[in-house]
């Protein structure tokens, strides 16, 4: 109806009242404009934004995606190293590797070289680097089982943290989170008891210091570029755990097999530096517990590449719990492309 009076009036057939003029202004740009809140951006101009914000968040997906991904071909890839080496020794190796080819991006530039002296940043490098000294550590202490089921249970920490402190949790992520820690519950297995209380700390430990890298890098500076950031990272944590490992085991073995070294350029390169590139990307685009669930892909890949390359048997558990992980992924992901974006982004992207 304010249409055919809008057309009439713009033909001079109908002259415009007060009712009429607000009914219009409404209908062009939106009943948001009415709310009263003079400061706020037109509707208009938000509407374009937001539609450009769906493409980013599927790239976001995709950057998480492949995140867990790579976090996951790093526990066959340290089952080859193991072999030959100790669990500090290994974590010192592979961050060496990913500071090495880190360091062109983390040094190209004035403003990327800034970062090392941001507490921010020192602080997020040097809980990397802890937290995988001290996760590998465990697990040389529990069985595969308890520890692959204590980093199924990392997203819903994720979510619970964000929640605390204030993020706005979708009910469809509460739901694929759920969902996909039950899935990596299940491609864990059932608990054998396995492990000492030491190892059980040190696993529990860990990913509490996980979770404080997390919160921390989410106040990361805008960096100049996107690799900016996660190459401070590694290096900051390579420097961070050169002096624990060598307190604890002396100079590392470098007379390893072709097989070892080259599972140490992997684990660095892609499970070490790509993947924490691939996070900050993805994880600062949305809501933490939406990208938490992503991590469930880690014992999914390692269980999937254990079936595959090891040897090992697939389970009625490995194939519901897999699909549980996958259709929780897609939980979220459709859920967050059904809400609000201004609702469920964490902070603004730091990156480009």
């Amino acid at each position: 109806m304010q249409i055919k009076h809008l057309i009439l009036w713009l033909e001079g057939r109908d002259r415009p009242s007060f009712e009429n003029f607000i009914s219009w202004t409404a209908l062009l740009t939106g009943p948001d404009t009415l709310s009263g809140d003079i400061g706020a951006a037109p509707p208009l101009a938000r509407r374009p934004r937001i539609r450009h914000e769906a493409p980013m968040k599927r790239v976001a997906f995709l950057a998480l995606i492949l995140a867990g991904t790579l976090w996951g071909l790093g526990f066959p890839l340290g089952k080859l190293i193991l072999r030959e080496t100790d669990a500090a020794h290994m974590v010192l190796l592979r961050f060496i590797v990913a500071a090495v080819v880190a360091a062109p991006f983390a040094l190209a530039t004035k403003e990327a070289r800034a970062l090392f002296k941001s507490p921010v940043m020192l602080a997020s490098g040097a809980l990397y680097g802890v937290a995988f000294m001290v996760q590998f550590e465990g697990l040389a202490h529990v069985s595969v089982t308890l520890a692959a089921l204590l980093v199924g249970a990392m997203p819903a920490l994720i979510a619970v943290c964000a929640k605390v402190m204030g993020e706005k949790v979708s009910r469809a992520s509460w739901m694929g989170v759920g969902a996909a820690t039950l899935g990596a519950a299940l491609i864990a297995g059932k608990p054998d008891g396995a492990g000492s209380l030491l190892g059980v700390a040190l696993s529990l430990g860990s990913l509490l210091i996980f979770l404080a890298w997390l919160v921390v890098l989410k106040r990361a500076p805008k960096p100049p570029t996107p690799m900016a950031i996660p190459a401070v990272t590694v290096i900051v944590a390579a420097f961070t755990v050169l002096p624990i490992a060598l307190a604890m085991h002396g100079p590392p073995k470098l007379d390893l097999s072709p097989i070892a070294w080259t599972s140490v350029l992997g684990l660095g390169v892609l499970s070490t530096l790509l993947a924490t590139a691939a996070w900050q990307y993805g994880s600062s685009r949305v809501g933490s517990a939406s990208a938490g669930v992503f991590i469930n892909i880690e014992p999914l890949m390692g269980a999937s590449i254990g079936v595959l390359l090891f040897g090992d048997h697939l389970t009625l558990a490995l194939a519901i719990g897999g699909l549980m992980i996958i259709a929780g992924s897609f939980v979220v992901v459709l859920g967050e492309k059904q809400a609000d974006p201004e609702s469920l982004q964490a902070t603004p992207a730091p990156a480009p």
